[in-house]
């Protein structure tokens, strides 16, 4: 089993930045990807980012070039830098991990709330 745990949410100003920890922990030897997800209030859950075990990235275009996600293999960490966040960045952040058998994890979700 693998347990997923979303941080590093918060409250920022407009222009400001986040930095999102996904911390994974149990039978972690065989991941093959962690992404982001977020949902914001009265809509469906969104993709924002994703990086694989052999270092492929990829992200959405709504938050490209101010959103970067990297990844700390030997603590099984994904990191989430957000830079210039903007209103419509205010969400609840999902961490996915799926191991190498097509299974998928998510984490219990981190508050981020964009407001002046």
């Amino acid at each position: 089993q693998v347990q997923v745990v979303e941080s590093g949410g918060g409250l920022v100003q407009p222009g400001g930045s986040l930095r999102l920890s996904c911390a994974s922990s149990g039978n972690t030897f065989n991941i093959y990807s962690m992404a982001w997800y977020r949902q914001a209030p009265g809509k469906q859950r969104e993709y924002v980012a994703l990086i694989t075990s052999g270092g492929y990235l990829n992200c959405a275009d709504s938050v490209r070039g101010r959103f970067t996600i990297s990844r700390d293999i030997a603590k099984n960490t994904a990191v989430l830098q957000m830079n210039n966040l903007k209103p419509e960045d205010t969400a609840v952040y999902f961490c996915k991990l799926v191991d190498g058998n097509s299974r998928a994890y998510w984490g219990q979700g981190t508050q981020v709330t964009v407001s002046s």
